[in-house]
C-alpha cells in the first residue's frame, strides 16, 4: 500500500475498493494533477462549497475539484445510471434514504482506514450524525457528516398578528390526538373562509376556504418528515423501525402511529388543512405560503434561506413543532454526508477533499452563508447567528438539538421498496379512500419485503 501527504486530509492511505468488479473511473489525472468530480443537488450551497474548493486547492495545487449539480430527482437518476456505467463521481453528497441501498450494492468506499490513519475526530459533529453513516456491523464508515436539518412551522407574521397571537403563544403550543390541544385551536383560528369567518367562529364554511391554517405538499409516504412525523414522533415512543440505523421491522401498525394519522387527517375534515388533491395539485407548498393561501406550514431548515431571499423581510418567521402528549416536541433530524464512490481511481485525493469539507475551516464558510446548519457543532452556532441576522428565529430548529428531541432519520437497505408500498398506502388514507387502520396491512407488506433474503 502506498502513502502520501495531502494537506486537508493529513495522512492518506490507499484503501482497497469496497466494490468488486468496478472499473476505476470517476475523475482524471493529467500533467496538471488530479481532477475530482464532486456532485451535489443543492444549488444554494454551491457558492459556499466553491469557496471551500478554492481554499482546498490553494493547499493542494495538484488536486482540482470539478462541481456538477443536478436537481433532486434528476440527481439520483443520474447517479444510479453513472454507477451502472461505472463512471460515477469520485465524491458525492449522500442522503440517509439512499445510503443503505448503496452500501448493500457495494458502491461506496470504506473510509475507516483513512479515519484511523488521520485520527480524524468524529466527536466534533452534532450527536447522532456520525453514527448514521456506518455499516450494519459498525466496522465500516461510508460517509462524513456535512450538515443537519430539523423542521419547524413557517408562518405569516401579519396573519399571526391579525389573529391576535404572540410569538410566545406559538412557541408553547401543545397537541394531542384526542382534541388537538392548543395547536389545533391555533390552526382553527388561523383558518379563514371566503366570507372572512375564522375556523373557530360561528358560520364558518369549511367548503369555501380562503386561507388554510396549515398547509402541506403530499401525504408523506413512509417518512413524513414535513407532514406527519412531528406528531407521530412526539406521541409516545413511536419510531419507524425497531432500531436505527439498520432496522428490520417497521411500526406503521402501532396504535400510537395510527391515532396520530387519524388526528392529522381530521384537519382536512374540519377545513383547517386542504385536501390531498389541493395540496398536491402542482402548486408548491412554499408558494402557497408566500401567496397567502396557507397561514403556516411545516418545513425544513433547508428552505429557510430560500424564503429569506425571496420574500419581504419580516413577513415570515418560524416557530418550533408543537409539544406532544408526553410533554416534549419532536422533529426528524436528518443529516447529509459526503461519500466516496467505490470505483474512484483517486481514493487518497477523494479522502483529502471529503475530510477537508469535514473541517471547521470549510464548515464555518458554509455556516456564514445562512443556507444550512453544518454538522460540526461550533459551525452550527455560527449558522444559527447568521439566520438570526436575517431576522429568523433559528432556535425553532436548534431547540431539537439543545433539548435532544431530534429523531434521526431511518437508515435501512430497502427504503425504495418501503416507499413503493407506503406512498400509495398513505395517499389512499389521506384521500379518504381507506382508513388509517389499512396501514396495518401496508406494514405487513413492508415487513415481508424487509425479511426477505438480503440477496433477493
Amino acid at each position: 500500500m502506498k502513502s502520501r501527504t495531502i494537506r486537508g486530509g493529513i495522512v492518506a492511505l490507499s484503501v482497497a475498493l469496497a466494490t468488486v468488479g468496478l472499473s476505476a473511473c470517476g475523475g482524471g489525472t493529467d500533467s496538471d494533477g488530479t481532477t475530482l468530480r464532486y456532485w451535489m443537488w443543492d444549488s444554494a450551497q454551491l457558492p459556499g462549497y466553491r469557496q471551500c474548493a478554492s481554499d482546498f486547492e490553494a493547499q493542494n495545487p495538484d488536486i482540482h475539484i470539478q462541481f456538477e449539480q443536478y436537481g433532486w430527482d434528476d440527481y439520483w437518476m443520474q447517479l444510479t445510471a453513472s454507477m451502472v456505467a461505472e463512471n460515477a463521481p469520485d465524491v458525492f453528497v449522500n442522503h440517509t434514504s439512499r445510503f443503505g441501498s448503496y452500501v448493500s450494492l457495494g458502491q461506496l468506499l470504506d473510509m475507516t482506514p483513512y479515519v484511523e490513519a488521520d485520527k480524524y475526530d468524529l466527536t466534533q459533529f452534532e450527536d447522532g450524525l456520525a453514527g448514521q453513516w456506518t455499516s450494519e456491523s459498525g466496522d465500516a464508515r461510508y460517509g462524513l457528516p456535512k450538515d443537519w436539518d430539523t423542521v419547524a412551522l413557517f408562518y405569516n407574521t401579519q396573519m399571526l398578528a391579525e389573529a391576535g397571537f404572540t410569538v410566545d403563544d406559538v412557541w408553547n403550543l401543545e397537541w394531542n390526538p384526542a382534541d388537538g390541544g392548543t395547536y389545533e385551536k391555533f390552526l382553527a383560528h388561523m383558518t379563514v373562509d371566503k366570507n372572512g369567518v375564522r375556523g373557530d367562529e360561528p358560520g364558518f364554511d369549511k367548503s369555501q376556504i380562503a386561507v388554510y391554517g396549515l398547509g402541506y405538499n403530499e401525504a408523506g409516504s413512509g417518512y413524513g418528515q414535513v407532514q406527519w412525523a412531528p406528531y407521530a414522533l412526539s406521541n409516545g415512543e413511536w419510531r419507524w423501525t425497531d432500531k436505527n440505523p439498520w432496522g428490520r421491522v417497521f411500526n406503521y401498525n402501532d396504535p400510537a402511529f395510527q391515532e396520530s394519522i387519524i388526528w392529522w387527517r381530521s384537519l382536512i375534515e374540519k377545513g383547517y388543512m386542504p385536501s390531498l388533491a389541493i395540496a398536491s395539485s402542482g402548486v408548491g407548498s412554499l408558494e402557497s405560503l408566500k401567496s397567502g393561501a396557507y397561514a403556516s406550514l411545516v418545513e425544513g431548515s433547508w428552505n429557510l434561506a430560500g424564503v429569506a431571499t425571496t420574500t419581504e423581510i419580516g413577513l415570515f418567521n418560524v416557530f418550533p413543532t408543537p409539544i406532544g402528549p408526553d410533554g416534549v416536541r419532536a422533529s426528524v433530524q436528518n443529516g447529509l454526508a459526503d461519500s466516496i464512490w467505490g470505483g474512484t481511481e483517486h481514493p487518497d485525493e477523494a479522502w483529502a477533499w471529503v475530510s477537508y469539507m469535514g473541517t471547521s475551516a470549510c464548515q464555518d464558510v458554509i455556516a456564514s452563508k445562512a443556507v444550512v446548519f453544518p454538522a460540526i457543532s461550533s459551525s452550527s452556532t455560527i449558522a444559527a447567528q447568521a439566520f438570526e441576522d436575517l431576522g429568523y428565529d433559528a432556535d425553532a430548529f436548534t431547540v431539537h438539538i439543545s433539548d435532544g428531541t431530534g429523531v434521526t432519520s431511518p437508515v435501512v437497505d430497502r427504503w425504495a421498496q418501503v416507499e413503493a408500498i407506503m406512498n400509495p398506502a398513505m395517499s389512499s388514507v389521506m384521500s379518504f379512500v381507506t382508513e388509517p387502520s389499512s396501514l396495518t396491512e401496508a406494514n405487513n407488506q413492508v415487513n415481508t419485503v424487509m425479511s426477505r433474503d438480503r440477496d433477493d
